[in-house]
């Protein structure tokens, strides 16, 4: 009895001093916020509240809510619920576990939903320990995981899930988690207070769709206010709080690849805010420098091109500027080289050229060079007669055949008619016709 009374007192402790976001976790699909495509009257986790559970791999960035949908799921349909963490967990556990399911199916013909966090920590052995569990209804499987679940799940684990993608909390989800808490501050704030206007929306736009984190953000800002004295919270809290932006991302993760895109997209498209944007994204959540210098000239290349050679010497420039001075000084010459690329005319004549060189490799791999086109290493002399030097003629050009005979109407490179190119080509097409002109 009194081991009773101990283990209660003790559970009421662990609740009090539980993170915010664990005492105020949803205990109903209608508190779920952000997540209406799955728990909306047509979502797949409704429907599942009314037949029969399947088991799930969510995917998704941390804090949006899979672990509390798992838990709403195993509640509301009579299922004992397991939570195990992939990161501290092996096949020994997963073993005993799926023991435990049988014996509680046996005695009171209850199921159990086994949530494991993480799930793309395990290793292909270990997942495939869970096939034949999740393949009889020993277990029902809710994993979760933050990495892409086609590329770190077993397909035969996959071919046996439900793949559910729990999305990032906009800023209106975020907020209202938030304003949730807030009508609840009684309980954890221990009196009414107070809060500057807009300071929900600060928070919303700092914490990265990451709701836990967001009420995490929340509950360090009461503390503080606390801690002053104040029972209103301030925007100075937040600041305090919240001393750099959540910027971390992994660096071979999707993140990592989904901000190069955008940002490589934005170069293109010819958006310099959206390019230094994302540009910062990259070097604040701990991207290689490096790594985007070279995305940079790439592009200054890939993008702009010919319509303004100037893009690749600003972005070379920059490379050496990082590699002279560093961080965080040559924040400066890389976005230089950023707005310049995006805001410069674009051309991919360069590219489209280099497609179509490829395709005339293939077809004429070895097509003989022109007798006049040949070097002269051997002292044969009459093999260059009929060459025609262009500085000897006007403008420096003469018309002559310079690739072989077979690929006489063959034609690789056109220029576009974008910024510098346009000029560049312009002058070509008047030196042409002006070369046909008779030396005088």
């Amino acid at each position: 009895m009194n081991g009773d009374l101990f283990a209660s007192a003790g559970e009421n402790s662990r609740e009090q001093h539980a993170p915010l976001a664990w005492k105020l976790r949803p205990r109903t699909l209608e508190e779920v916020a952000g997540q209406e495509h799955l728990t909306g009257p047509h979502g797949i986790i409704r429907s599942m509240l009314k037949g029969k559970v399947r088991s799930i791999i969510f995917h998704g960035p941390a804090g949006t809510g899979k672990t509390t949908l798992a838990r709403i799921v195993a509640e509301q349909v009579g299922l004992s619920f397991v939570a195990l963490s992939a990161i501290d967990s092996g096949v020994k556990e997963i073993r005993t576990l799926a023991d435990q399911a049988r014996e509680r199916w046996n005695l009171n013909g209850k199921g159990t939903l086994l949530f494991l966090d993480e799930i793309h920590r395990f290793n292909r052995a270990q997942q495939d320990v869970l096939l034949p569990f999740v393949e009889d209804g020993t277990l029902v499987l809710f994993g979760a995981t933050t990495d892409n679940p086609w590329i770190s799940i077993n397909r035969a684990l996959l071919s046996r899930c439900l793949l559910l993608e729990v999305k990032p909390l906009n800023a209106q989800a975020v907020i209202a988690i938030l304003e949730r808490a807030w009508t609840r501050r009684s309980e954890w704030w221990h009196h009414d207070g107070q809060r500057d206007e807009g300071v929900f929306e600060a928070i919303a736009e700092r914490v990265g769709g990451d709701g836990r984190f967001a009420l995490s953000v929340l509950e360090q800002m009461a503390i503080l206010a606390d801690a002053k004295g104040s029972r209103v919270l301030r925007m100075t809290h937040l600041d305090e709080v919240m001393t750099s932006s959540r910027h971390y991302h992994d660096r071979m993760g999707d993140m990592h690849y989904d901000l190069t895109s955008a940002f490589i997209k934005s170069l293109r498209g010819s958006d310099p805010d959206a390019a230094l944007y994302w540009f910062g994204r990259l070097l604040a959540g701990g991207t290689d420098p490096r790594y985007i210098m070279r995305r940079i000239m790439v592009h200054a290349a890939e993008d702009v091109g010919l319509a303004d050679p100037m893009a690749l010497v600003v972005a070379t420039s920059a490379w050496t500027a990082l590699e002279a001075v560093g961080l965080p000084e040559a924040r400066i010459p890389m976005a230089q080289a950023v707005l310049y690329i995006a805001a410069a005319p674009k051309s991919n004549s360069v590219v489209k050229a280099l497609g179509k060189l490829d395709e005339v490799l293939e077809r004429y791999p070895q097509s003989e060079v022109p007798s006049y086109l040949r070097d002269n290493h051997f002292g044969e002399r009459t093999l260059h007669q009929g060459y025609r030097y262009p500085h000897d003629f006007p403008h420096h050009y003469v018309d002559q055949r310079y690739l072989p005979e077979d690929m006489a109407n063959i034609q690789i490179f056109e220029g576009s008619d974008q910024g510098h190119e346009k000029t560049l080509m312009i002058d070509l097409e008047t030196r042409r016709r002006q070369g046909f002109e008779p030396n005088v």
